[in-house]
């Protein structure tokens, strides 16, 4: 399981990879998707996921729209024009950060030991 720490510095950047691939996305739908891409070992909590969906609305990055789905409002987040224009740097700056991590680390033949 990640720690809250760890998970805190790339829930944006993930959250904007799911939604660039998706097109758009409602938060449930998140956190099912980043527990199957993460082999069950990240299960995002509401007290993490809305802060920072909230945060990158606030930020220009997402859009929300409302639909009505039963009896139920569904919001769904897709990527402004900003976020459209800014995803890739924003991707590219994670994967900077993760070379410099497994170097720092040192954990080159790890990084083929994923599941």
């Amino acid at each position: 399981m990640f720690s809250q720490e760890i998970l805190k510095g790339t829930l944006k950047p993930m959250i904007i990879k799911l939604i660039m691939e998706e097109g758009k996305m409602y938060g449930y739908q998140i956190t099912q998707q980043v527990k199957k891409l993460s082999c069950e070992q990240i299960a995002l909590t509401e007290g993490a996921l809305y802060p920072a969906l909230h945060k990158l609305v606030e930020d220009g990055f997402l859009v929300v729209e409302s639909e009505q789905v039963g009896n139920r409002e569904r919001k769904y987040y897709s990527l402004s024009e900003i976020g459209r224009q800014t995803a890739a740097a924003k991707l590219e700056e994670i994967r900077e950060s993760i070379r410099v991590l497994v170097r720092i680390f040192d954990l080159k033949p790890l990084v083929y030991d994923i599941k």
